[in-house]
């Protein structure tokens, strides 16, 4: 088993892993955000590989991310389970700072990214009624509320928003009007992707603020960073009681997602693309 780790705001760098070496990947998207950080866990014997979502020093926006260079990266290294983590907002009033939330439903306001690794010569139509692992999402908020003081909720929906502008205060409030939990701006396309790439992906997302809805509050980036700094500490422990209690066996239907989705006959498909898209598709395709 090799799980990967992708850190979201505050997070640049990998859990105390062992025998560690940085892998420079290149993949048919393109580079990944920072070259990955490959090693061992502690006595678990496990390869964990790290990525940073911004890049090392945060010069990445949630609108240009490599997302699926980050993703097919993971893929390449043989990567089958993905623990995330985000900074969020939060769009309840008993959900206030430093609060951890492991979603598991998402609602997509972004328009302006690549959703899929199948946009051209084949085509994949792909259940994702439920978006994230929802076995991965059990293991980390067990995780959480085992490993950390830090209040922790179960379920919820991330609203996952363009940016990188924070929300008017007429899309908060109408996100509240929906029963929405949290917001931010980077769990589309991760976890589409993922599920593309028969990855098992749950994330663990940290309150850094209020959004703009409440009356006496008002989001600011000296807020959000001050929060994620105090999140980190409680996300990193989460992920690494994750990766202890992650059953070696462990397998679920996310490994198998691909599995009659494919729409493009196989002779259809160019020989470069099979070629390109191997790590995702070479089960399926002749």
């Amino acid at each position: 088993m090799t799980i990967g780790f992708i850190g979201g705001s505050g997070i640049y760098d990998a859990l105390p892993l062992e025998d560690t070496r940085e892998v420079d990947v290149d993949t048919p998207f393109g580079k990944p955000s920072a070259p990955l950080t490959v090693g061992e866990f502690g006595d678990t014997g496990r390869e964990v590989v790290f990525v940073p979502r911004h890049g090392p020093d945060h010069q990445r926006s949630p609108t240009t991310l490599p997302y699926r260079a980050n993703v097919f990266a993971l893929k390449q290294m043989g990567v089958t389970h993905v623990l995330a983590s985000n900074a969020v907002g939060s769009l309840r009033e008993d959900l206030p700072p430093q609060t951890l939330v492991i979603p598991d439903q998402i609602y997509d306001r972004t328009k302006h990214r690549d959703l899929t690794f199948f946009d051209e010569d084949v085509v994949v139509h792909q259940p994702f009624a439920d978006p994230y692992c929802s076995e991965l999402n059990e293991v980390l908020a067990d995780a959480a509320e085992s490993a950390t003081d830090a209040d922790v909720v179960r379920g919820g929906t991330y609203v996952c928003i363009e940016g990188p502008q924070y929300s008017t205060r007429a899309e908060s409030e109408f996100y509240r009007d929906q029963g929405w939990d949290v917001i931010g701006m980077t769990t589309i396309p991760e976890a589409k992707l993922a599920r593309e790439a028969e990855m098992a992906y749950a994330t663990v997302t940290g309150v850094t603020d209020y959004d703009v809805w409440k009356e006496d509050s008002e989001v600011t980036l000296e807020e959000v960073l001050e929060n994620a700094a105090k999140n980190e500490t409680a996300i990193k422990e989460t992920v690494e009681a994750a990766i202890r209690a992650l059953p070696e066996d462990h397998g679920c239907d996310c490994h198998t997602s691909l599995e009659g989705t494919i729409n493009t006959p196989d002779e259809a498909i160019p020989d470069s693309t099979k070629a390109d898209l191997e790590p995702l598709i070479g089960e399926y395709v002749e």
